[in-house]
């Protein structure tokens, strides 16, 4: 049994704890913040999630999720569907698994029961609240009251403005501004306000596990839209250009706009469409900030998992999935590990599997997936020319096709063909996925 210390309890260190305590070992999480006003939006949990969470007993009613019907693409100015993409049943076929729609706060309370309920298999993790990691050793962390703890493993999963990529790369990892798409207004709508005004009620029917792509693509604007909580809460994202301020190079969560911001930014869009965004009455506006993908993810027995590896712009809604199937494979790799040389290894092979497959995803966020020809020349790095994706459908099978279950524990076998994961590791069996709609799985660089 190891003693792993997780700095950072959101997305990435509850997958980590989950998966970890699955796998036998002893996790404490330091968490900076005291977890009694969480705030966040709406988040996708795709078919490449859904498979492993639902197995570690997730069950998504309970926590008020919205299945997936499709994606429409909507001309902004006159509403009008212009293109149906990712319907449930292509995602079941590509994925095989459901796509659902999540408030971020209900994910991540179902992340932190499994990681603590006491009727799971292992011992449940601990978590430690208004404990902010300062400095990372390896495997020690320092927290803000300068108390040092060491352990056997440290995962740094602390969000954008960790300090342990430093620790990991010798140097900052810089944000830059990106090309495409340089802000984001985000803002949720309670679905009993729209009803209440006769000129926003049609925005309520058929919304259920729809969701809507309306783009200008030669402005750089865009606003996506769809329900969660059981459809009581539309979550409305606007991502736009703004060539006349220069991109914040720091992410403020917190930073507000007043919703006449977006009436603005949107001046031109479907009056139909701006009367709904009139409703709201908190609006966020976050400068959307791009770090390139980087060199390695583990020094010794400390390893980067989530946005402290590879933070994500939300163009593909593949950010929180990859955090999360980052935890899964933490927990994989790690299960039987000893020493402090097989630790080691076990933390590359764990770098090997998810480097390549984030990093690309990581380019590919950049942009919309109607607009992937504008990152191909940055895909190269990390895939073949050949299998660059050149359409939404592409895409998908790209992000939804790939099995972090079947890969890590294929390459496990390679490493220790004895490798087994505890009987009770998964509560359920893992859907598959078929091989057929598998396209171009990255393999991993040892």
């Amino acid at each position: 049994m190891l003693d792993v210390l997780i700095a950072g309890a959101g997305l990435a260190g509850l997958s980590a704890a989950i998966s970890l305590r699955r796998a036998g070992h002893n996790v404490h999480i330091f968490e900076r913040s005291c977890m009694n006003n969480e705030v966040g939006a709406a988040i996708n949990v795709p078919p490449n999630a859904t498979r492993f969470l639902k197995a570690w007993g997730l069950d998504p009613a309970r926590w008020r999720f919205v299945e997936s019907r499709c994606a429409q693409f909507r001309d902004p100015f006159t509403l009008e569907v212009t293109d149906t993409v990712c319907s449930a049943e292509t995602v079941a076929s590509i994925g095989g698994a459901e796509l659902y729609y999540a408030h971020r706060v209900d994910l991540h309370n179902a992340l932190k029961w499994m990681a603590t309920r006491q009727d799971g298999p292992g011992r449940p993790v601990t978590i430690h609240l208004g404990s902010a990691v300062v400095g990372y050793a390896t495997p020690s962390i320092t927290l803000a009251n300068g108390r040092t703890i060491s352990g056997d493993v440290v995962i740094g999963a602390d969000g954008v403005h960790s300090t342990a990529p430093e620790a990991v790369l010798g140097c900052k990892n810089e944000p830059v501004a990106p090309e495409h798409s340089n802000f984001a207004f985000r803002f949720l709508i309670p679905a009993e306000v729209l009803e209440k005004d006769p000129e926003t009620q049609s925005w309520n029917r058929d919304r259920d596990g729809r969701l809507g792509i309306f783009a200008d693509n030669e402005t750089r604007r865009r606003i996506i839209a769809y329900t969660c909580r059981d459809n009581t809460t539309h979550n409305f994202v606007g991502i736009f250009f703004d060539e006349d301020s220069e991109a914040e190079m720091r992410e403020d969560w917190k930073k507000k706009a007043s919703v006449s911001d977006v009436l603005d930014k949107y001046s031109d869009f479907h009056p139909g469409l701006r009367k709904v965004i009139s409703k709201a009455t908190e609006v966020m506006r976050w400068p959307l900030l791009y770090r390139h993908p980087i060199p390695t993810w583990y020094k010794g027995r400390m390893a980067l998992a989530g946005d402290a590896a590879h933070p994500m712009l939300p163009h593909q809604a593949q950010g929180g999935a990859q955090a999360l199937e980052d935890g899964l494979v933490l927990g994989i790799v790690l299960h039987g590990a000893t020493s402090s040389d097989e630790i080691e290894r076990r933390l590359g092979l764990y770098d090997a599997i998810r480097r390549n497959r984030a990093s690309v995803i990581q380019i590919l966020s950049n942009v919309g997936q109607d607009q992937i020809h504008l990152v191909h020349g940055e895909l190269g790095k990390y895939m073949a020319a050949k299998d660059f994706p050149n359409s939404p459908l592409d895409i998908l099978k790209h992000n939804y096709g790939y099995d972090a279950v079947r890969e890590t524990l294929r390459v496990m076998k390679t490493h220790d063909s004895s490798f087994e994961l505890p009987s009770d590791f998964f509560e359920t069996e893992v859907t598959g996925v078929a091989d057929k709609a598998v396209v171009n799985p990255i393999q991993p660089r040892l």
